[in-house]
């Protein structure tokens, strides 16, 4: 389905209610505009008067030393890539809302994670957290049912998803063969294993309107 940025806002606040704490949950295979959208869902909240903050799953991933130690570089990205139990301890630390969390940002140019990089403060409403793994069914990722309040899938065609990614890739100045590699070696193969291994979502999106 196509929905609008106002619809999504909207949406989200009618759900919250009169909750201090509301967990926002925006899945998808990379290349899905995740990002994109929860940066502009934040904004939207933060026109209608409420405060919110974005906490990327990418934060989480592994340094690049202890992939290489469990033979991982090269699929950097999968399941298994990540700190799983670090990323929900920081959930259920932010779902309590009764403190101050530092959570990590990940730089993609220098394909590190920055730690204590964003500050999520006890006085943010909206939580909006974005990640490829958020609906995942399988693993220690499926420990993550429950703990949102709202769950959005992003799902765009795979042609869409092709194009994003060789964009992407291309943007970091790669050539050719490495974009390629990145794309069809690992993100594209990434995203139908998070397509076919989701947990149902409240609502899912092919296209976001402005």
């Amino acid at each position: 389905m196509s929905v609008s940025l106002d619809d999504v806002a909207g949406e989200i606040i009618a759900r919250a209610g009169n909750m201090k704490r509301f967990l926002v949950a925006i899945a998808g295979p990379p290349g899905a505009g995740k990002s994109t959208l929860a940066d502009n869902v934040a904004k939207a909240l933060k026109v209608r008067g409420e405060s919110a903050e974005v906490l990327p799953m990418d934060g989480f991933h592994m340094d690049n030393a202890v992939l290489i130690e469990k033979g991982l570089l090269k699929r950097k990205g999968v399941p298994d890539s990540f700190d799983v139990r670090a990323f929900l301890d920081i959930v259920k630390a932010v779902r309590a809302a009764d403190q101050e969390v530092l959570v990590p940002v990940f730089d993609r140019s220098r394909e590190i994670a920055i730690a204590s990089a964003r500050i999520v403060s006890a006085d943010h409403r909206f939580i909006v957290i974005e990640g490829n793994y958020l609906l995942f069914s399988q693993g220690k990722w499926a420990e993550l049912e429950g703990m949102f309040d709202y769950s959005i899938m992003l799902a765009p065609p795979m042609d869409v998803l092709e194009e994003r990614l060789w964009a992407r890739w291309r943007g970091y100045d790669l050539d050719e063969e490495a974009a390629g590699a990145k794309v069809y070696g690992n993100d594209l193969p990434n995203g139908r294993l998070i397509l076919e291994n989701r947990r149902q979502a409240d609502v899912t999106i092919d296209i976001v309107q402005d």
